[in-house]
């Protein structure tokens, strides 16, 4: 078995040993190939417009860091055609039908990119062309290959003129119109194959080649040369079903229901996680991923121990049926603080009605795996991943709970992406993300952008200034945007807009976004109104930063509109980072 995905860049771990074994593949091959070509393909792939062409990159792997097979499509998007410049299998892993699934999803990506077909080299099956017979065999079977889906030889040119007179096995330029049974004129055909000349072999075509080879389409419109091996007649449609590295990773935390606190006015429920996944459910960009267990040592990294140690300690004190509410707030001797662990829970908490009972623990530790389980699918090279958490988490502090949130699921997982590159942190909730600022505050590496509610109305109440922008390394790093009471969709994607400006100059390697979905109109702790065509572009233009990125399930407790905003935000999500 093998999985394809695409490599975007060069940033994750996994992704440069992908083109590191794709170089090597390339190297067994294609053993004429230049040996600069080879090289190059890292910058290919991080400065595009510098080769004029924006390069795509698949990858096959049987296992996460194993490459079995590549293909490299390059995109023109003014002339609006691809260009297939090498697909390859490793050297045991052809006639597996690896071919025909890489082969297939270049189709399918050039069929998004709204091109007019996809263009590629090929070998010659002409016994004058190629003197080799092994080789011509070959040659045989991969035009074979390509008839069956449609591709064919264009004929009548001197396209397969070689660069030099006594060169053998000079290519055939072949085209596959994706099914569409389009027309190829000849003026926009010169157009494509000037470009490919120029861009794919410049200083090598002798002089007057490239106008020579141009000269010789003379039909309008061009020929295709008729099928020589498929008898029945192709697939004419290409199958749009999203790939599986273009999924969103819906990773849903599956201990939540423990936490279940049945006091009237409790708005933090399991029905929420429910009606989410219903909606969630007909969705075809969703792929479920079971959360795995992580260290603690990731929640102390963002925690203090003691703090940690704590929460673990007085839920497992606490009788089955009880909840324990701060009463007492030993702040006046931070040094002293009580004895008795369940009258200490002042000492740690920040309001009166985030309640410590047996399973908030139990259910918190587990949001964490499942947030960091997310964050692993991103290092493995899905684009988009989506926690499905509760209890939420955007208001621990390092050292407190409270606002339903006992550890703070987003940050836990933006720490562990810190290793991999700079991360932006976009709070959308209502209120405000104190805990992430809390956290991240004096860090350079980590970027924290809150919209919510003005402080002056919406809890916290005591953080969400405009400002409160960092200190230290991290000065200028932590961005408020409070906003007034009453706030509708319009002028709140004006203020989302600049935000994401603002994240965009960052440059983050990952973007991680607690998600709130408490701005709806009549969720019963905001004043917002936003409606469910808002949060779908609200999404578009957050995946439209194409940045890998994070979502965790933050607050919302309108049942009724729950889960239809939470699917329209991903919606607008996939199709900002992907649709063309």
């Amino acid at each position: 078995m093998f999985r394809i995905r695409r490599v975007y860049d060069m940033v994750l771990p996994t992704d440069r040993v992908a083109v590191t074994q794709m170089q090597e593949i390339l190297r067994t091959q294609f053993p004429a190939l230049p040996v600069g070509d080879i090289a190059r393909i890292p910058d290919v792939l991080r400065n595009p417009l510098k080769h004029r062409f924006r390069s795509i990159l698949f990858v096959a792997e049987t296992t996460p860091g194993h490459v079995c097979g590549f293909a490299l499509l390059n995109h023109e998007p003014n002339l609006r055609f691809c260009y297939l410049d090498y697909m390859a299998a490793a050297v045991r892993m052809t006639g597996r039908g690896l071919g025909g699934a890489l082969y297939a999803r270049i189709r399918r990506e050039a069929r998004a990119l709204d091109v007019s077909g996809v263009f590629f080299e090929c070998l010659p099956d002409d016994p004058a062309l190629c003197h080799n017979a092994a080789m011509l065999k070959e040659n045989i079977a991969r035009l074979r290959f390509y008839e069956r889906f449609g591709a064919r030889p264009i004929a009548n040119t001197r396209y397969e003129t070689p660069l030099k007179p006594d060169k053998d096995n000079p290519p055939y330029l072949v085209y596959d119109d994706l099914g569409a049974g389009r027309t190829l004129w000849r003026g926009e055909t010169q157009l494509i194959v000037q470009a490919v000349l120029e861009r794919k072999y410049g200083a090598r075509c002798p002089p007057g080649y490239i106008s020579d080879v141009l000269a010789s389409f003379h039909d309008d419109p061009v020929v295709l040369r008729a099928p020589r091996y498929i008898t029945s007649p192709p697939a004419r449609t290409v199958p749009m079903l999203v790939p599986a590295d273009q999924q969103i990773a819906l990773v849903v935390t599956d201990q939540h229901a423990i936490h279940h606190v049945r006091e009237r006015g409790y708005v933090e429920s399991p029905v929420r996680i429910a009606t989410i996944l219903k909606e969630l459910a007909p969705l075809d960009l969703c792929a479920r991923v079971a959360p795995r267990h992580h260290a603690g040592r990731h929640i102390m990294a963002v925690h203090d121990p003691g703090f940690a140690t704590y929460l673990r300690r007085v839920c497992q004190e606490i009788g089955s049926r009880q909840s324990v509410y701060p009463y007492v707030f030993p702040v006046r001797n931070a040094a002293r603080p009580p004895r008795d662990l369940p009258v200490r829970a002042g000492y740690y908490c920040i309001d009166t009605f985030t309640p410590l009972n047996r399973n908030a623990y139990r259910a918190a530790r587990r949001a964490v795996d499942c947030s960091l389980t997310a964050a692993d699918e991103l290092l493995r090279g899905q684009r988009l991943a989506y926690a499905l958490v509760r209890p939420p988490g955007h208001h621990a502090e390092r050292c407190a709970f409270g606002g339903f949130c006992y550890f703070n699921n987003a940050a836990v997982a933006a720490h562990y992406l810190a290793a991999y590159g700079r991360i932006a942190m976009l709070d959308l909730d209502y209120h405000h993300g104190n805990g992430q600022q809390n956290i991240f505050y004096e860090r350079a590496d980590v970027f924290t952008v809150s919209i919510h509610c003005h402080p002056r109305f919406a809890y916290p109440y005591f953080s969400g200034f405009k400002d409160e922008k960092g200190a230290g390394p991290g000065l200028g790093l932590n961005l408020n945007i409070p906003l007034a009471e009453a706030m509708d969709g319009q002028r709140y994607r004006r203020v989302l807009a600049a935000a994401l400006q603002r994240i965009a100059r960052f440059k983050p390697a990952f973007l991680v976004v607690p998600l709130g979905l408490d701005t709806a109109k009549n969720d019963p702790t905001g004043s917002w109104s936003l409606h469910a065509e808002d949060f779908e572009q609200n999404g578009r233009m957050v995946g439209a930063l194409n940045v890998p990125t994070l979502v965790t399930q933050e607050g919302g407790y309108d049942n009724h509109v729950l889960g239809v905003n939470a699917r329209r935000f991903l919606n607008g999500l996939w199709h900002g980072a992907f649709a063309t």
